[in-house]
């Protein structure tokens, strides 16, 4: 649906511009925003590398699982419906601890394995478990200590004090949980 979205927003952009006769801007935007994204990417990449290798240097020594073992209690009471010691328990931490460290394209994969982990033990497969709306919405919501990727862009960008926004992005995402959550829980009341 999204592609959709994308596709008639461009068509639109595209047709707009012929009619108007800003063609040449148009051509020299597309130009622009592709050079523009290769060299973030070629900046970001690395700091996005060495992050996911950290974190599967963390997931190869157990270290991932001793972290989850001990938001294990803490999830158990978010997420009641999970059967003790099920993988989807550590899937879920070791989404939740990429996502504090800030690091949303390593969380992913471990948040894709964890949906998948959770429909297995879904009873309704064509709708979504209580489980696995609560994990949507707190990982959505994206509760982060050390913003990396935002650091990184901020330095790529040549910020003076690219780490000024550390207490400003810990306050929003803890507020942005912390309301998830609470309606999360409001609605699965009803």
């Amino acid at each position: 649906m999204v592609n959709i979205v994308w596709l008639v927003l461009i068509v639109v952009g595209i047709v707009y511009g012929f009619f108007t006769n800003n063609l040449e801007t148009i051509n020299s935007t597309i130009m622009d925003s592709t050079k523009i994204s290769l060299d973030m990417l070629f900046k970001i990449f690395p700091v996005i590398a060495l992050w996911m290798g950290l974190t599967k240097i963390a997931e190869k020594s157990h270290l991932l699982e001793k972290l989850s073992s001990k938001l294990s209690p803490m999830l158990k009471k978010i997420f009641p419906e999970i059967p003790e010691g099920h993988e989807s328990l550590s899937l879920i931490a070791s989404n939740m601890i990429a996502n504090i460290f800030g690091l949303g394209s390593a969380a992913t994969p471990f948040g894709l394995k964890a949906m998948t982990s959770l429909q297995k033990i879904n009873r309704k497969k064509d709708t979504a478990s209580r489980s696995m709306i609560t994990f949507l919405v707190i990982n959505t919501s994206g509760l982060t200590i050390i913003p990396t990727t935002i650091i990184s862009l901020r330095m790529m960008y040549g910020s003076l004090e690219p780490t000024k926004i550390v207490f400003a992005c810990i306050l929003s995402t803890f507020f942005a949980t912390l309301g998830g959550f609470i309606i999360d829980r409001i609605l699965a009341r009803r």
